[in-house]
């Protein structure tokens, strides 16, 4: 996995280069983002306390919606619990590097995005999951 590699390593680069200011904003996205018209909760996943909600994701990355800023550079570990139904859920931890952090439109929010490594399959999966739910791709016809 050379490929994974070098991506997981420039990402270091780049948080690296965030951390010591001189990178200030992201004007260019690689990846197409999908917005969430419900907000999922993000939560520490050292503490278990919840810090923000998920306002978008990527294959490589998410924004967080939070009532405190966040440190631009800074390493975070990140859990997301994806309803199941039935009570149940599924637990996706991340660790994520904070690349910009900005007020939001709502007074008192922040938005913040993270870059993500090593992300566990069940990131992919929900990722693909919101994508198809969220796109409009015609449906199979019935019989």
């Amino acid at each position: 996995m050379p490929d994974a590699q070098a991506r997981s390593e420039a990402r270091v680069r780049l948080c690296d280069r965030a951390l010591h200011g001189e990178l200030r904003m992201f004007t260019d996205r690689r990846i197409e983002r999908h917005q969430l018209p419900y907000f999922l909760r993000v939560f520490n996943s050292v503490t278990d306390k919840p810090i923000g909600f998920l306002g978008n994701v990527s294959e490589d990355g998410l924004m967080l919606i939070s009532q405190l800023p966040m440190m631009i550079g800074a390493e975070f570990n990140l859990r997301l619990k994806i309803p199941l139904g039935e009570g149940c859920q599924q637990v996706i931890d991340l660790t994520a590097c904070c690349l910009w952090c900005h007020e939001d439109a709502t007074p008192r929010h922040y938005d913040a995005g993270f870059s993500l490594y090593r992300t566990p399959p069940e990131y992919g999966q929900l990722v693909e999951a919101l994508k198809q739910y969220f796109s409009f791709q015609p449906l199979p016809a019935s019989a």
